[in-house]
């Protein structure tokens, strides 16, 4: 069932051009699993990973907003997206600090820095200092756990 606290943070809405406060997303798995295809399942909810090259976003050149596929708020604009040859969609910024969230991740013998959508939790990918100026940032993310949508 759902978690209807009442904890509201900061997240920042291209739409709208300003922060706005947001309740945080809590839901179960069997809740997440009504919503996701089983891939976005794992990659979101369970800290998995697709293959490089196979996400439908590495290649996407299109202008507009990349949004969390589980909850939906923005988490990248297109405009901060390039091509770091990894085979994972990989920009040099968010839209807002607010809206991603980042923990040390220890998994695969390695130690990393998972970004999280700051909303719901959802896993989006790992951030590296190997990005590009202004930022020196690489925002490497999967696609499964990310919703293209077109600038109008």
């Amino acid at each position: 069932m759902t978690n209807n606290t009442s904890e509201k943070i900061p997240i920042y809405s291209v739409e709208k051009g300003k922060i706005l406060m947001m309740k945080k997303i809590e839901k179960t798995d069997d809740e997440w699993k009504q919503i996701l295809t089983p891939q976005q399942f794992n990659v979101a909810r369970k800290k998995g990973t697709e293959m490089a090259f196979t996400g439908k976003y590495h290649d996407c050149h299109e202008d507009g907003i990349y949004k969390c596929v589980c909850c939906d708020i923005d988490l990248f604009d297109s405009k901060t997206k390039f091509e770091s040859g990894t085979g994972w969609p990989s920009f040099w910024a968010p839209v807002a600090n607010e809206n991603i969230k980042t923990e040390v991740d220890k998994s695969h013998m390695m130690i990393r820095t998972e970004a999280l959508c700051a909303l719901c939790d959802a896993h989006l990918g790992h951030i590296f200092d190997d990005g590009p100026q202004p930022t020196g940032k690489r925002y490497c993310m999967n696609s499964a756990s990310l919703k293209f949508v077109k600038r109008p």
